[in-house]
């Protein structure tokens, strides 16, 4: 009796040493991700929330987050294989696919842009943007700049570059800007123009808008994850690991307030802004198929290409074949 025991004993340790030994080995078997980001960019928001509940460890990969500190940063550490993964937009991938580079893009948000007016300002339309002073972020070939001009010209007849001073800068300094009504109007960057929206300024129209006027069917992805093509086909669980990572973390933003009280010093801002900037994200999430994501794109890539020229696009004139991943 006593020598059963035993030798029930020793089989019970022995599947013990087992499974732990298979979990030991499951736990190294997690691939990292490393995800470069600006310091102080929206992305951390996602992936703060990712890491906070452990979705990167739900999925089987460890998300390693690099922190740069511009995003010229971000893109030369991707192209020398210090990340796997940053942030940035289709227009951009399809010209390094054009050169040869295997960039590929997992849409992450269709948070845009707009022109933005004191509450008190007598502009109503783009139409109304005639010798005035408007600041622009992200410089002549802004992606949502470059959007808004063409609606300007096709829906009021108005050239906005020839026809108003523009003053390019950075976000912070163009938001300080206009709030000393030393700007006219602004176009900034998303979460700029929910922090203004926050103080009673009016949005005008966006690149949203824009991007209807020029013949998208639905609401543009803006920003994506960015990623070469080999790695993805060589590391295909760590990839759907981190973009279903990314999906949870999105379902808990867009259904849990209290998600965004524990970004709040991420975020800055008073209450209000943060409750807008909330507000502006969750609209942001995209919603639709890759594949009609990428359509849209095509058809918005032409104009693009018109306006801003090789110095905008590359060498293609059409959205590059396998810009978009997984979405044929």
């Amino acid at each position: 009796m006593g020598g059963g025991i035993g030798r029930l004993f020793q089989i019970a340790l022995l599947l013990l040493a087992t499974f732990s030994t298979q979990a030991i080995g499951q736990a190294a078997a997690a691939e990292v991700v490393r995800v470069g980001v600006l310091k102080f960019g929206t992305v951390s928001w996602e992936l703060d929330t990712i890491k906070r509940h452990k979705l990167d460890e739900k999925h089987g990969i460890t998300v390693d987050v690099q922190e740069f500190a511009g995003e010229d940063a971000t893109n030369v550490a991707l192209m020398a294989g210090a990340v796997d993964v940053i942030v940035s937009d289709w227009l951009w991938v399809s010209r390094q696919r054009a050169t040869g580079i295997d960039l590929t893009f997992v849409p992450y948000s269709t948070a845009v842009g707009a022109v933005m007016v004191p509450p008190d300002s007598p502009i109503k339309n783009l139409g109304d943007l005639t010798d005035k002073k408007i600041g622009v972020a992200g410089g002549p070939l802004d992606k949502n700049w470059l959007l808004i001009q063409a609606m300007a010209k096709k829906d009021y007849s108005r050239d906005l570059a020839k026809t108003n001073t523009i003053v390019y800068g950075a976000p912070p300094l163009l938001t300080e800007k206009v709030q000393q009504r030393e700007l006219d109007a602004v176009l900034n960057f998303w979460n700029y123009c929910a922090r203004l929206e926050a103080k009673g300024f009016r949005r005008l129209t966006g690149g949203q808008e824009a991007a209807a006027a020029l013949g998208a069917s639905g609401p543009i992805v803006a920003l994506g994850y960015i990623f070469h093509e080999a790695w993805g086909k060589a590391h295909p669980s760590a990839i759907d690991g981190f973009v279903a990572a990314s999906a949870d973390a999105k379902a808990l933003l867009e259904s849990s307030d209290d998600e965004w009280k524990m970004l709040a010093q991420m975020l800055r801002g008073d209450e209000s802004e943060q409750k807008v900037m909330r507000d502006r994200y969750r609209e942001g999430i995209p919603k639709r198929p890759p594949a009609e994501a990428e359509k849209d794109a095509e058809t918005l890539y032409s104009v693009l290409a018109t306006i801003g020229g090789e110095e905008l696009v590359g060498p293609s004139k059409e959205l590059m074949p396998g810009t978009f991943w997984g979405a044929d």
